[in-house]
């Protein structure tokens, strides 16, 4: 079970949102547990609160900043404070962790001595920071991409409202782990930050800081936070909440508000009507933060672009950046793969060139052996118009990227048929749609694709990326 998994079970059983921040600090600590020992103190008071909020929350958050600065004794209350949780609750450590110097042998500690499940960690040293606590695949990151700070603001909204550098973050960090690893941490009172990042991370885990300051409104906060399935979001325990003697009857309250404000919330979301223009009401895409991603990385551009044949588009498609980003490239082979589960080949065949990378990410993932034909055959050599090993009669499945006229995929399965080979269908990220589908199946062909264009622009024009004018110039060109 991974950590989301784990989370996911949490949420479900004690139905909350809730997480508790366990810090020995001694100024929150209930006047009633306070002796000539602090650090046994802490420990009585930390093992209450897990007592009292085990049944209604949904996980816990030690800061291991205060756990550090104890000394030696308060990594030892540490350690007391993780084993005393329940096991079937996930433990997000609040380390803000920096050094790219220590990051691997850290996230070793952490996770495998430590046994948490997740780990904050900041962003400004980048990948190379991150990536040795992906390496454990069960357990996950949240990365610090906003904070309520005021003396944070003008570093955060460089170098413009409109252009924040926290949403940068944002977007940076995505193509940086998967929505199972990888999460974000936002601090604000501000519903409209909540909801940008919202947009930009549709699909991600958010862990929400300082939503209860004074003059913060929770309940837009809660809305905003929500994504498309209600859910996605963890709301911090008041601090103050924690030093009162009747600690498992408020948070018991606590969870109860939160669960009637989400009902409401989602109650008014179904009786109101979203209204776009000439866009047919269907469900958010089961790829959308793919979509977003293929656009934030450049894949998916809009504008005025000159094509090979002369004609002037409002859009243009460039899919070679993806295999310089791992994490997108990863969950496009995920999509290609969903859809190869559903038919039945003997070996898979890439079309020379855009889509050799894409048939050897899915060769390996899929264990199944790989073909392609040659764009051209070799005047010298062995002349071969098939490049791999394979048996005449066996079936093939054609991957590829994008279906504009669908004349190079054709090429391609008929060089297969021509060396005895059976090719029934043609696997591709994107369909420009006009029709190619049909002029596929004309000539024998099924063709599968993960989405349409139509869709990608539809998915993009909800999620706010692009704006009224170049969704209706799409659907002119289109036309």
């Amino acid at each position: 079970m991974n950590f989301l998994e784990k989370l996911e079970a949490s949420i479900s059983q004690n139905q909350s949102l809730l997480f508790v921040g366990l810090d020995p600090n001694p100024e929150m600590m209930s006047a009633d547990y306070k002796s000539q020992d602090m650090i046994s103190d802490l420990q009585k008071w930390l093992e209450f609160i897990i007592r009292e909020t085990a049944d209604f929350v949904c996980a816990y958050k030690p800061t291991l900043g205060f756990y550090e600065a104890l000394g030696v004794r308060g990594l030892e209350l540490l350690e007391k404070v993780l084993a005393a949780i329940p096991s079937h609750i996930p433990i997000i450590l609040d380390a803000k962790h920096s050094d790219l110097n220590t990051s691997t042998v850290f996230a070793r500690t952490v996770f495998t001595e430590w046994n948490v499940d997740a780990i904050t960690l900041s962003p400004y040293t980048g990948q190379d920071h991150v990536a040795p606590f992906l390496v454990y695949p069960d357990k996950a990151v949240f990365i610090l991409c906003c904070t309520s700070n005021l003396g944070a603001a003008s570093l955060q909204q460089y170098p413009s409202n409109d252009s924040p550098l926290y949403l940068q973050v944002v977007k940076e960090s995505k193509n940086w782990g998967t929505p199972e690893q990888l999460a974000l941490e936002v601090g604000t009172t501000n519903p409209e930050v909540m909801a940008l990042i919202r947009s930009v991370a549709p699909e991600r885990m958010i862990m929400a800081r300082s939503i209860w300051a004074e003059g913060s409104n929770f309940n837009q906060i809660l809305e905003a936070g929500l994504n498309a399935e209600n859910d996605g979001l963890l709301i911090p325990v008041p601090q103050d909440m924690l030093s009162q003697p009747n600690l498992r009857e408020s948070i018991q309250a606590l969870s109860a508000e939160i669960n009637l404000a989400k009902t409401k919330i989602v109650r008014d979301a179904s009786s109101c009507t979203v209204l776009l223009p000439d866009v047919s009401v269907v469900n958010q895409h089961s790829q959308q933060d793919l979509i977003l991603q293929l656009y934030d990385i450049g894949c998916i551009m809009f504008g005025n672009f000159v094509q090979a044949s002369g004609a002037t588009f409002p859009y243009y498609i460039d899919l070679r950046e993806i295999i310089s980003n791992p994490q997108v490239f990863h969950q496009v082979l995920i999509a290609y793969e969903e859809i190869l589960n559903s038919l039945s080949f003997d070996r898979l065949a890439g079309i020379p060139y855009g889509s050799l990378p894409t048939a050897t990410g899915l060769s390996l993932r899929l264990h199944c052996p790989m073909i392609y034909p040659r764009k051209e055959v070799k005047a010298h050599g062995t002349r071969r118009l098939i490049e791999g090993n394979f048996q005449v009669g066996e079936t093939v499945v054609v991957v590829d990227d994008i279906l504009i006229t669908g004349k190079s995929v054709m090429e391609g399965a008929e060089k297969l048929q021509s060396a005895g080979l059976n090719v029934r269908d043609i696997v591709v990220l994107i369909d420009h749609e006009q029709g190619v589908k049909a002029r596929l199946l004309n000539n024998g062909y099924q063709a599968h694709a993960v989405f349409t264009l139509g869709e990608i622009t539809e998915t993009l024009y909800r999620a706010g990326r692009i704006n009224q004018e170049q969704f209706l110039a799409f659907h002119e060109s289109e036309g």
